[in-house]
């Protein structure tokens, strides 16, 4: 940010129809205007009627601690092994140490301070709702929350959690029966500086989870400084008024015991303002490499040598600026294959007044900014963009892109008339096919026309009908929980996979849909990227409009390739690491 500036072994799938948006043939039509009705839209805004209520809170009082519009993430896991996924947030709260004064928007009476678990309690084709179980499950940290990251550490078939603060981060294990235990001490990850986004990635290639944690800005209250915007009113600073600090990792040593190796593995060769991280193997050489969005600084692409250590490449790969060679607000950042060329592309979000940014990866960590040329730059100019991914809306097969906007310095218009004068509406891409992208956001119902000051975003199919669905956090505000109706229930691939050499949750996987045609559509399985949050861990593939598929390819983090048939009109398959035919 800028400112003054997912049980153990099952693999299910869908399969869908007519896309909304596209006719029979497969010809683009006109999305619906506004008049139509709530399930015309690419979204509706179910949050109301599914019972989770949580609003987020900052605790600002006027000071204009640099902590408080950063935000705080949200994540989508299957904590009870029913099926479905639950939902995690994390709330922010009073700046610790924080003199008293007047919150800038009072706390509502009905609120709780401290992070919530939201159980799932769908109903086979019924209503989706979820159901408060933070107080049983033990997992309400009250600290001044960031983000939150998802993995089975312990190789036991349940996500477990690891909770990034404004101070002490907190490690939670999954311990089966709906509960969980603070495990932070054992683990060896208590770190008190100001850390953002984590993910969980298998490194070393030993079958376990080891944790990235990317670390803002030395800050704490008292350093808080004073600024001000051109025309003299008092706002936030920018992450440049701060000192740059060096990310962490941990490795996985078993036993749910972890040992820093930030300096052996040579990650503490570069400093950072490190708020959005995504993994994933970005030169297609079988080892899982580390990208950090790093607001306004050059972005680190950490490349993996295959024997423990990284070596940051972001200026050589061409990822750490953008074309006209000038570092970015970068917040949020997601990797995916939206050329359908067969490797991961990365996408970040930025500062109102730059553009959101798309990096085109020739298939070796080599990047291009590509973002004018594909018509998602000017756009994106009057927004601040935080949580975004990749994911397919229309079930066609290529992916497109959702922003969360929410500005951190002022927005003069809403100022005098808003406590909190920093909201945008938020914004949805479509791939159109062929190489550029249509803003959706004006045409695409309420739930575009509403101004809030977003930030996390995760996204997964939360009513289990076989497209993407999202979460989203607000400053100041409402979650949102955002249901797909662009998408035909019956025209997707929904992979869950299990490791046995690999970790437990395969985390890291690259899963290929072989088509009749000879083409494979290339996904990955993983929780991680966007901001602050994360996904499910189950992989969406869009059947509509595609020829016939064939099978389904999977290089598992351990360096195995296997190769698994597909039935027309299978629903549902189990696929664990080992039981395939062997690919070389």
């Amino acid at each position: 940010m800028r400112s003054s500036r997912r049980g153990p072994a099952s693999l299910v799938l869908f399969l869908t129809g007519t896309v909304a948006g596209c006719d029979p043939g497969g010809q683009e039509t006109a999305l619906p205007t506004q008049e139509g009705s709530p399930s015309s839209f690419p979204f509706e805004d179910v949050t109301a009627s599914v019972g989770l209520d949580f609003h987020q809170y900052p605790g600002a009082t006027g000071q204009y601690y640099f902590v408080e519009p950063v935000g705080s993430g949200v994540a989508l896991l299957d904590f009870d092994s029913d099926g479905d996924m639950d939902v995690y947030l994390v709330q922010a709260g009073t700046v610790p140490g924080a003199a008293e004064g007047v919150p800038v928007i009072p706390l509502a009476g009905d609120s709780t301070l401290g992070n919530r678990l939201y159980e799932n309690r769908l109903v086979p084709d019924g209503d989706l709702s979820f159901v408060d179980t933070t107080d049983r499950a033990g997992v309400g940290d009250d600290g001044y929350g960031m983000g939150v990251a998802v993995g089975d550490v312990d190789n036991d078939g349940d996500p477990d959690l690891f909770v990034t603060n404004f101070g002490a981060d907190v490690f939670y294990r999954n311990d089966g029966d709906g509960r969980f235990t603070d495990v932070t001490s054992l683990a060896g990850t208590l770190d008190d500086r100001w850390n953002t986004s984590a993910a969980f990635l298998d490194y070393d290639r030993d079958g376990d989870l080891d944790l990235f944690v990317a670390t803002y800005v030395h800050f704490n209250r008292s350093t808080n400084k004073t600024c001000f915007t051109a025309d003299g009113r008092r706002d936030y600073c920018s992450p440049g008024s701060f000192k740059p600090t060096v990310d962490r990792l941990y490795r996985n040593d078993g036993g749910w015991r972890f040992t820093d190796v930030t300096v052996t593995a040579g990650l503490a060769a570069a400093e950072g303002n490190g708020l959005g991280v995504t993994v994933d193997d970005f030169n297609g050489d079988g080892w899982t490499d580390i990208y950090v969005a790093n607001d306004q600084g050059p972005n680190h692409l950490w490349l993996s040598d295959g024997d423990g250590g990284f070596r940051e490449t972001g200026v050589m790969s061409g990822s750490a600026y953008n074309a006209t060679g000038q570092v970015e607000a970068s917040m949020g950042v997601s990797s995916g294959d939206f050329d359908g060329d067969g490797d991961p592309d990365l996408f970040m979000t930025h500062l109102k007044g730059q553009t959101n940014t798309l990096y085109r990866n020739d298939g070796t960590g080599h990047f291009m900014d590509v973002t004018g040329m594909l018509a998602l730059g000017s756009a994106s100019r009057p927004h601040t963009g935080f949580g975004t991914a990749w994911f397919d809306l229309e079930n066609d097969g290529d992916l497109d892109l959702f922003v969360a906007n929410g500005a951190v310095t002022l927005m003069r218009e809403q100022a005098g008339g808003s406590a909190y004068p920093y909201a945008q509406p938020n914004q949805l891409f479509r791939n159109d096919g062929g190489g550029r992208f249509e803003d959706l956001s004006g045409a695409a119902g309420p739930v575009f026309e509403i101004a809030e000051v977003s930030r996390g975003a995760a996204f997964g199919d939360l009513d289990n009908d076989g497209d993407a669905d999202i979460v989203m956090t607000n400053n100041y505000g409402p979650t949102r929980v955002l249901l797909n109706r662009a998408a035909d229930a019956a025209a997707s691939l929904s992979v869950t996979l299990s490791g046995s050499a690999s970790p437990r949750d395969a985390a890291g996987a690259q899963v290929g849909l072989r088509l009749a045609d000879g083409r494979v559509i290339w996904r990955r399985c993983g929780t991680d990227g966007s901001y602050l949050s994360a996904g499910d861990p189950r992989v969406l593939f869009g059947l509509e409009g595609l020829p016939t598929t064939v099978a389904l390819e999977v290089r598992w983090p351990s360096g195995r390739a296997e190769s698994f048939p597909l039935q027309v009109g299978q629903r549902q398959l189990t696929v664990a690491e080992g039981e395939g035919e062997p690919q070389h």
